[in-house]
């Protein structure tokens, strides 16, 4: 029997034997491959064959949409150049320029021309009087939030050469000069011949400011057509676009959802709200704004309007009724300073929930003595009207041309500057009052990266080729203003076939929309009694 069975246990064996000579071979597999894995990364790792991904991050300059082939985004140097060079140009660089670490650094190196292929195509028309420190900033807010056009009609400060230059060297930027030329032009405006406006004609001041903005849109209106823009607004200086509600904080995000059978779409205006008395840089510095009427509750903005006016005349200092932008479309017109109308048809509105206007008003002490030197009138009751429109305007003037230095500080404080905390806490918690930043960050990341710099650098370095630029705008000018002359009209008719296709119309002609304050309180309880 044992003869029988050595085979088979020796085939047994030599199973058992095979089988675990494989077991051993998988083993040592295992253990050696994961470590020589290890080894040859290590290898190569130490080689430089591997990339750390976040060395992909330029450390020198953040990429963003449009800066590609841009100067700003060359070199560090560059940036070096920018700042030797403006600490001795101009007043203004100081504010232009100060700050030393980014904020917000996507802006180093964006060119701002963004508007080939790009809808809706919006552009902003303002006049204005104020230097680079205020233009600049203003500018640059609103080409980061959409805009493509900028229609800059100028005078005083703002037609001064050192700034001027610095402004037609912008892309999109089309400055107009207030010459002899222009006015000509807008005297032979349809506008004179009609009813609407009439009611500010030949008055001095604010009166003829608002007169002067009616025409200046009047002609801006030709100019957007001739560039292709789709929306039109007109936004003073002091006055930045919140363009809230939209899907990101873009102005052509939310215009683009408006729906197309919408003429003009109405921006509430929101208040500053200056906590002291010594600003110097109001988009960097005020973050607190007064919500319009329209924002609001009524029974929030009645219950608490008497610690929101603070023994003003109104609920604003300034206007309440915002401003707005319009589809640029056949016969349209101003309809004064805050909306726009058409000859041949009611226009359809709209008026934004969340969006707003916020306006920048009497943010710093200077501006009492500023709008006291800018008009000649005298600083009585009678004669302020003539002057100015709004009551804390002639308040504000009499103020400034007949207080001391002191007085004036002291009636600042006590009319604009909200010093009491605790009321503020309060307001801010009803609603009156809110906390906007986003203006303020955009700003502030656009003044550290060193674009208003640089847009002053590059200008002095094409002043010598651009030394005819005036001259080319006031050809322009010269064509613009017979284009608007012609508006809507066919070139041979007269004023007085003009006039009478106006009054055969069927179309009511609402006369011209003024500054206009909220509500009062007491007004409400009359209509509701």
């Amino acid at each position: 029997m044992a003869g029988v069975y050595a085979p088979l246990r020796q085939g047994a064996a030599a199973s058992t034997s095979s089988t675990t000579a494989f077991a051993i071979r998988v083993l040592l597999l295992l253990t050696l491959l994961p470590l020589l894995l290890a080894a040859f990364a290590f290898v190569l790792q130490w080689r430089g064959g591997l990339t750390d991904p976040t060395s992909a991050w330029p450390t020198d300059r953040q990429s963003f949409p449009g800066m590609d082939n841009s100067p700003l985004g060359s070199s560090g140097s560059f940036f070096e150049t920018v700042s030797t060079h403006t600490r001795s140009s101009s007043d203004c660089s100081e504010i232009l320029s100060r700050g030393s670490s980014s904020s917000f650094p996507f802006f180093r190196g964006w060119n701002f021309d963004l508007e080939s292929d790009i809808s809706p195509k919006i552009c902003i028309t303002t006049s204005t009087s104020a230097g680079l420190q205020q233009i600049l900033p203003w500018l640059y807010y609103h080409k980061v939030i959409g805009v493509s056009r900028f229609f800059l009609f100028v005078e005083g400060e703002a037609a001064k050469p050192d700034v001027t230059s610095v402004l037609e060297s912008i892309r999109g930027v089309k400055v107009i000069y207030r010459t002899r030329e222009l006015e000509e032009k807008q005297t032979r405006s349809r506008i004179w011949n009609e009813t609407w406006l009439a009611g500010f004609f030949y008055k001095p001041c604010n009166y003829e400011l608002f007169v002067k903005q009616s025409l200046n849109m009047e002609m801006a209106i030709v100019m957007a057509r001739n560039a292709g823009m789709e929306w039109i607004i007109h936004l003073d200086t002091d006055e930045l676009i919140h363009p809230a509600g939209a899907q990101e904080y873009s102005l052509r995000r939310l215009l683009s959802d408006t729906p197309e059978n919408v003429d003009m779409v109405i921006f509430p205006n929101y208040e500053s709200s200056v906590e002291r008395d010594n600003i110097k840089d109001p988009f960097t510095e005020v973050s607190m704004f007064k919500k319009n009427y329209d924002h609001l509750p009524k029974d929030t903005y009645f219950g608490l309007y008497k610690e929101a006016t603070r023994n003003n005349p109104n609920y604003f200092l300034t206007y309440g009724n915002g401003k707005s932008a319009a589809r640029v479309q056949d016969h349209l017109r101003p309809n004064g300073a805050h909306r726009w109308h058409n000859y041949m048809k009611s226009p359809k509105e709209i008026k934004l929930e969340e969006a707003a206007i916020l306006h920048y008003t009497y943010t710093k002490f200077s501006d009492l003595t500023s709008r006291r030197d800018r008009c000649g009138c005298k600083p009585t009751k009678d004669d302020v009207k003539r002057c100015f429109i709004l009551e804390f305007d002639r308040l504000a003037f009499i103020v400034a041309s007949t207080a001391t230095d002191e007085e004036m500080h002291n009636w600042y404080n006590e009319h604009v500057v909200w010093t009491d905390k605790q009321t503020n806490l309060k307001l801010l918690r009803k609603g009156i009052l809110t906390r906007i930043y986003a203006p303020m960050s955009i700003i502030r990341g656009l003044r550290e990266s060193g674009v208003f710099t640089s847009a002053i650098t590059n200008a002095k370095q094409l002043s010598k080729e651009k030394s005819v630029a005036g001259n080319l705008s006031n050809s322009t000018i010269t064509n613009t203003g017979d284009d608007v002359t012609k508006h809507s009209v066919k070139g041979g008719e007269s004023q007085a076939t003009r006039r009478k296709i106006l009054e055969e119309s069927s179309i009511v002609h609402e006369e011209a929309i003024p500054p206009v304050s909220p509500p009062k309180l007491f007004k409400d309880m009359l209509m509701r009694t």
